[in-house]
């Protein structure tokens, strides 16, 4: 992956963060590298100057593989990111708050500067068949999170952050 490429790191279970985590991608266009939790290493974080880390909320708090990407690569890239650029997108049953935050805390570990506010979608899935189905994003939230790909991938290259 080029250093001068946003790497959006994604999860999901039922298809709403991996929506979102497309249309950020679609958004920065040739500027992002799209790579699933699973699939990213350290030497993946270390290659970018910045991340948009989209994923769900899944009881009350990030998904455990998105979790667990970040338990693979923290002490690897402790000391080695700071000030890079990065923001969020949580796709949530309800409010998101408590996987924004655990998130939050992580960047805060690595010293990353966020560049964006927080984005927490939610699809009000509260019954166990709602949190279960594929998730369909409003297209407002689709164009947002578009527009967050695109607004990242410029200010990367920019150099604003």
């Amino acid at each position: 992956m080029a250093k001068s490429k946003l790497l959006i790191i994604w999860h999901s279970r039922t298809g709403g963060s991996r929506a979102l985590a497309a249309a950020a991608a679609k958004g920065a266009g040739d500027a992002a590298s799209l790579m699933p939790a699973a699939d990213v290493d350290p030497a993946d974080l270390l290659a970018a100057p910045g991340y948009l880390f989209v994923g769900p909320e899944n009881l009350a708090a990030l998904s455990g593989a998105m979790k667990e990407m970040f338990d693979r690569c923290y002490y690897p890239c402790l000391g080695r990111l700071e000030g890079r650029a990065y923001a969020t997108i949580i796709c949530a049953g309800s409010d998101g708050e408590n996987a924004q935050r655990q998130l939050d805390r992580i960047a805060t570990g690595w010293r990353l500067k966020r560049v964006a506010d927080p984005m927490i979608v939610n699809t009000d899935a509260q019954t166990p068949e709602a949190i279960l189905a594929p998730k369909t994003i409003p297209p407002a939230r689709l164009a947002e999170a578009r527009d967050l790909g695109a607004a990242l991938a410029e200010g990367l290259a920019a150099g604003i952050f």
